[in-house]
């Protein structure tokens, strides 16, 4: 008889417990792994990869990676051109993902995802219970106690990567008559038919491009006009890929985008009618559709963490944030993944995060491992000196190359610190929000900003005798920042600082 494998991190105590096998939560049980820090990592689903296993609908993510690139493949810079692999600190496991694509695109399918995330798990060692669902969770003492279907597991520290992934269908009468984006059928199904898609985000457009070539006729509705990324000059908006939708619109060719809210639906016939107010003037419409399907949004699922004073915030239920994705209300509950979301840092010009995509928060998951491992259990992270003449040069790289820096702009920062008896030191990356709001002796942040006309350059944030100072550095057409008169720039704004 065939001995049956046994599964790993029964049910117990563990001074960690992670629950998620997505990209952010794959990413923070690397992170912890390679630190040291023991932990117990469980997931509901079957096998690495969370929403990737079902979606997008239509296949194309709108996370690119680029196979040829101005930077070396599995180079630390790379990353920047490279959005979906997850990070390591061996290079044999860096930039799985151009591996597995196939050339017809800079947007890797879904299975290809999928299967990036399944191979980073096998080759770096990443172990997780599958099939163990979190059901419920309460407070013994100073622990912890998540109910799960294997049983109890009991934890200082408690992570949820569970993503933002439970389908969200507004109160509105009607909404419980037709299906979620989530329950999408095939293509082929809708062929000839009238639909109706609420919402004009990234889901609604997804699916109206690739539903175009079958249905007769597509209507797009929500109170809002709709936000093009192109027109925004940040991910804030709908993505370039689905502007097919928007240009048929304008050319009158069978899609209508129309900015209404919905006030009911009712089946009529063998349909539906929708029965909308147009946002300019208040006007009633009806509209008649073989078909309606809910693209809006979706929610954490949580569970029972609210009862236990984990705040809130928003239509998506995000958990209210510290800057390092802790639980602003429950000390010892972190976040990782799309969740981080929650975090919203500074938000210059207005431009959110990009902690909802795994380009953004692989990182968070990065630095949130690091933390963990130095606030809670005393591991601290390596500090190497820099000597004064370097420093310079080496922030000015930095803000050129770091593809943290890139990817989360205005959001994550390079700091080095400056004191008269441990020198300058490299502090690593960190939360632009925490530098700025948090206590601290001299110090150095650099982080990469774009604003709302697409224009991107360096923000330097010195922080002398507590005060904190922010400079704008100049752009650079091919943005190259180390250039004679950037350093020259940077050299008069550190002045001052003792650099010897």
């Amino acid at each position: 008889m065939a001995e049956v494998a046994e599964r790993p991190y029964p049910p117990g105590d563990y001074p960690v417990v992670v629950v998620g096998s997505g990209p952010g939560g794959l990413q923070l049980v690397y992170r912890l792994s390679r630190l040291g820090v023991p932990h117990a990592a469980i997931s509901a689903d079957p096998a690495p990869g969370g929403m990737f296993r079902r979606f997008p609908f239509f296949q194309r993510l709108l996370s690119w990676t680029k196979p040829y690139a101005p930077a070396e493949r599995g180079s630390r810079a790379y990353h920047w051109y490279d959005w979906n692999s997850l990070l390591a600190e061996e290079p044999e496991h860096r930039s799985l993902m151009p591996t597995l694509m196939d050339g017809t695109s800079s947007f890797p399918s879904r299975p290809e995802m999928e299967q990036n995330l399944a191979l980073f798990a096998e080759r770096t060692g990443i172990v997780v219970r599958y099939d163990c669902r979190w059901e419920s969770t309460r407070r013994e003492a100073d622990r912890f106690v998540l109910v799960t279907s294997d049983g109890e597991y009991r934890c200082q520290v408690l992570v949820l990567a569970v993503g933002v992934a439970e389908p969200y269908k507004p109160p509105t009468p009607g909404f419980e008559e037709v299906p979620h984006y989530a329950e999408t059928r095939n293509a082929e199904s809708y062929a000839g038919k009238r639909l109706f898609l609420v919402g004009k985000e990234n889901s609604s457009f997804e699916l109206a491009t690739g539903l175009l070539p079958w249905a007769r006729q597509i209507v797009l509705a929500s109170p809002r006009p709709a936000q093009l990324s192109v027109n925004t000059n940040s991910l804030v908006g709908v993505r370039a890929r689905y502007v097919q939708p928007w240009e048929d619109s304008v050319l009158g060719g069978g899609v209508f985008m129309m900015n209404a809210s919905i006030e009911r639906i009712v089946r009529h016939g063998q349909g539906y009618r929708v029965h909308t107010r147009r946002s300019e003037g208040g006007a009633a419409l009806m509209v008649d559709v073989d078909e309606v399907i809910a693209a809006t949004g979706w929610t954490c699922p949580l569970r029972d963490l609210p009862s236990l004073g984990v705040a809130t915030v928003g239509r998506s239920q995000l958990p209210a944030q510290t800057a390092y994705w802790e639980s602003a209300s429950l000390p010892g509950v972190y976040f990782a993944g799309t969740i981080t979301q929650g975090s919203g840092g500074l938000k210059k010009y207005g431009i959110p995060s990009n902690s909802g995509a795994v380009q953004g928060y692989r990182y968070n998951s990065w630095v949130l491992g690091g933390h963990i491992a130095e606030k809670h259990f005393g591991i601290e992270r390596p500090r190497p000196a820099i000597a004064p003449a370097d420093l310079v040069p080496f922030l000015l790289d930095e803000v050129t190359t770091a593809p943290e820096l890139w990817n989360q702009r205005a959001y994550l920062a390079r700091v080095v610190s400056v004191d008269p008896e441990q020198g300058v030191r490299d502090e690593g990356i960190e939360p632009l929000a925490h530098f700025v709001d948090a206590p601290g002796g001299d110090a150095i942040a650099v982080a990469v900003e774009s604003n709302d006309q697409a224009v991107i350059r360096p923000a330097i944030y010195v922080r002398r005798a507590g005060r904190v100072d922010e400079v704008l550095m100049e752009p650079d057409p091919l943005n190259d920042f180390r250039t004679p008169a950037h350093r020259k720039q940077l050299e008069g704004l550190l002045a001052g600082l003792g650099l010897r």
